[in-house]
């Protein structure tokens, strides 16, 4: 006997599956709205701690526009590629070196091009100097945000035994006593001012590598070093910052123009090429700007892998 299915069991499962359907839909959609609540809760958490926090991130200056840093060694090389850097973001820029007739040329230049730049020639083992150039900061632009002690010397190279007296001075005055000078009036400038940044240029020897014939040179980078901690490690809680630089072999002045010895020193690299001074200054715009607020006392390399290269 043929059985015919009973309408009113299809209309039962056809109601039973509608019902089942709207309480699944209301469910998602309970789901959904709950959803969306805890994420404008979250969203409301991070828009509070990001505006907790932004009063610390203008203070590091995150933007360098209107910010007045010092830049020493400015008149060739890293130093002169960091200014012209930092004009081109706005800040202020207040160049230091030797050689007035550079200084003066590069000013212009940063000026031309709608810049805020001036010079002070002087000697930065001068501890004089390194006062008159933040008093130079403060009276010409009201502040100082940071500074990029840059200014160094190779000396001599040849053994120990060898060596003059007067060259190891030399080159520890100009390489780490002006570090010290700098930053015994940098700092209270930047106190005053409510925290900055200060970088100093380092080097890879007398840190990860000793060469022949520069012990000189070797000890005075590596004191900048041992300088660096302390001095964060003093000052962290008065939000200034302070880091040390350490470039690669850099095409500049200091390297000279021997092509047989800059096949040497390009075969120490892991990238097997010396860096252009703009990739240096690019390292050390980003020292001395807010976006390395959470770096301080390190020992930042920029080697192109001269340090882990064996071959």
């Amino acid at each position: 006997m043929r059985l015919e299915p009973k309408v009113t069991d299809c209309a039962v499962c056809s109601n039973g599956g509608f019902t089942l359907w709207a309480a699944q839909t209301r469910i998602l959609r309970m789901y959904i709205v709950g959803a969306q609540e805890r994420m404008k809760r979250v969203a409301q958490v991070h828009a509070q701690a990001l505006d907790d926090h932004l009063p610390m991130i203008e203070r590091q200056n995150m933007k360098l526009r209107d910010k007045t840093i010092i830049v020493t060694g400015a008149s060739s090389g890293i130093g002169a590629a960091a200014a012209l850097l930092l004009a081109s973001k706005g800040a202020n820029v207040v160049l230091g070196a030797r050689r007035k007739a550079e200084l003066d040329q590069l000013v212009g230049q940063i000026r031309q091009s709608n810049g805020n730049a001036v010079s002070l020639p002087g000697d930065v083992s001068d501890e004089a100097y390194a006062e008159a150039l933040v008093s130079c900061a403060k009276e010409e632009f009201g502040s100082l945000d940071g500074a990029f002690n840059n200014a160094g010397i190779m000396g001599d190279m040849g053994p120990v035994s060898e060596m003059q007296s007067s060259n190891w001075h030399s080159v520890l005055d100009v390489n780490l006593s002006s570090g010290f000078y700098a930053a015994k009036y940098q700092i209270p400038a930047l106190r005053e001012n409510g925290g900055g940044s200060i970088v100093f240029t380092s080097s890879f020897v007398g840190h990860t590598v000793g060469l022949p014939g520069m012990v000189a040179y070797a000890a005075s980078k590596a004191g900048l070093v041992g300088m660096t901690q302390v001095l964060a490690a003093e000052h962290g809680t008065e939000n200034i910052r302070v880091n040390a630089l350490l470039p690669g072999g850099t095409k500049t002045p200091m390297a000279g123009d021997d092509p047989s010895f800059h096949e040497v020193v390009r075969g120490l690299h892991a990238l097997k090429r010396m860096a252009e001074p703009s990739e240096i200054a690019q390292v050390a715009v980003f020292l001395l700007s807010g976006e390395a607020s959470f770096v301080t006392g390190s020992a930042i390399i920029a080697d192109g892998g001269n340090s882990i290269s064996k071959f």
